[in-house]
């Protein structure tokens, strides 16, 4: 039987085994390398997890001595991976913990939301790691939302790739609620009664187009928004919801 090994490079060339590997996922570089033991090798090499290192933590300053570099001198790319992975695992716990001991019956007020963004912010997470660790169908649908929010407002990723993110995760049609109040305006001396204002939309949807929501979202209680409120949607009649959509 011909050695695998050699019947791969001579049907394929070395560089552009490479050019293949390197332009993989890391899933897929870890599936493609329990193929064979050249595509092991290969896939092993420094060459592909610093591509891989880089594209993930593209914030990151690699080419300086840095702890965060780990001295890549005595340790591989794919080790540095794993320990930076690892690392950006435990972050996400921190705001898995958050998120939870901030909920109050299913839902949670715009301040400690915000400061859930503030962490994440402060804990450098890239698009990559919000994909991996927050924008997940078993998480609760407001973690969902805090990764959407942190990649459309504070990375500037572009609309389409969070849609894509969503679509690829099966989460796009889970639903939340946002309601915020309204000071009531001032009529001949006297205030009205504060506006109550409620959306119920997806998260692909609230992602593609729905600036309202995520500009009450990003501003929180400020001005004359006394209270927002951010909550799993639940069902409601047809007539209740008509009135909701007309407020």
């Amino acid at each position: 039987m011909v050695n695998s090994r050699n019947s791969i490079q001579n049907s394929i060339p070395d560089d552009i085994a490479l050019q293949i590997a390197s332009s993989l996922e890391v899933m897929d570089v870890c599936s493609l390398g329990s193929c064979s033991r050249f595509w092991k090798e290969l896939c092993g090499s420094d060459c592909v997890w610093e591509v891989l290192c880089k594209d993930r933590w593209p914030a990151i300053a690699w080419d300086q001595k840095s702890d965060q570099k780990m001295d890549s001198d005595s340790k591989g790319w794919r080790e540095l991976y794993i320990f930076k992975h690892n690392e950006m695992a435990g972050k996400a716990a921190l705001i898995h913990d958050f998120v939870e001991r901030a909920l109050a019956y299913e839902s949670i007020e715009v301040g400690n939301y915000l400061k859930a963004i503030e962490l994440l912010n402060s804990l450098h997470f890239g698009f990559k790691d919000v994909e991996m660790f927050l924008l997940k169908p078993k998480l609760h649908v407001l973690l969902n939302l805090v990764g959407l929010h942190y990649c459309i407002i504070c990375l500037g990723v572009p609309v389409e790739y969070v849609v894509e993110a969503l679509n690829q995760s099966q989460i796009s049609e889970r639903q939340v609620c946002v309601q915020w109040w309204k000071l009531g305006r001032w009529f001949y001396g006297f205030r009205l009664r504060d506006e109550l204002h409620s959306r119920s939309i997806t998260l692909g949807d609230l992602a593609a187009y729905n600036e309202e929501v995520l500009g009450v979202l990003h501003r929180g209680a400020i001005h004359e928004v006394i209270r927002v409120q951010i909550s799993i949607a639940k069902p409601m009649h047809s007539s209740w919801s008509q009135q909701v959509a007309q407020v």
